[in-house]
């Protein structure tokens, strides 16, 4: 399939986390689409991180597109120059105060491809133990939670976990056979 070509790009808005450019864009049939909105974002790590008791370090906190609290794994954006993992370990530590030794690189996605250039990236970890305090960013207000397996998969039934790419990643590696102990 071909791609579209861009005819002209302008910078609708440039921030730290998010440039907006509306694109004018010319599809392989001829159709011309003259403001197609792009979201440029960083790309980020998220890590199902896994105890010796088969629970699952998550994180909770407010998010406000939702207007509530959410529960999510630990994960964060990959500082330029570091790597997926690098990131996911980081951030493990940073919103948990956890670290695990043993991780598995699980998948990345595009969690938007439709509208949006960033890539997500999943890892999951075995043997996690509180190592530190955990240390948010300012702006994160997180309260750690410890969800048995079980527990964490009744949630995503029932729809008490919203981030979709989450919800991928945890039931590609229950599918996987990747959240017990073997």
């Amino acid at each position: 399939m071909q791609p579209w070509m861009v005819l002209n790009q302008k910078t609708l808005l440039d921030r730290r986390w998010l440039r907006i450019t509306e694109d004018r864009v010319e599809l392989p049939n001829g159709t011309i689409i003259d403001e197609f909105h792009v979201l440029h974002s960083p790309n980020w790590a998220a890590v199902i991180a896994v105890t010796e008791n088969d629970e699952v370090v998550m994180v909770e906190q407010y998010r406000h597109g939702l207007g509530r609290a959410s529960l999510e794994l630990p994960s964060g954006v990959i500082d330029p120059g570091e790597e997926p993992l690098e990131a996911a370990k980081r951030e493990l530590f940073e919103e948990t105060g956890y670290k695990a030794g043993a991780f598995t690189a699980l998948f990345d996605v595009s969690p938007e491809p439709s509208r949006s250039t960033h890539r997500a990236y999943f890892f999951l970890a075995h043997g996690a133990t509180q190592a530190g305090e955990a240390r948010p960013e300012i702006s994160e207000v997180i309260d750690v939670r410890l969800v048995k397996v079980e527990q964490l998969l009744r949630d995503l039934t029932d729809g008490r976990i919203d981030h979709a790419a989450h919800v991928g990643a945890i039931l590609l590696a229950e599918k996987r056979g990747l959240l017990r102990r073997m």
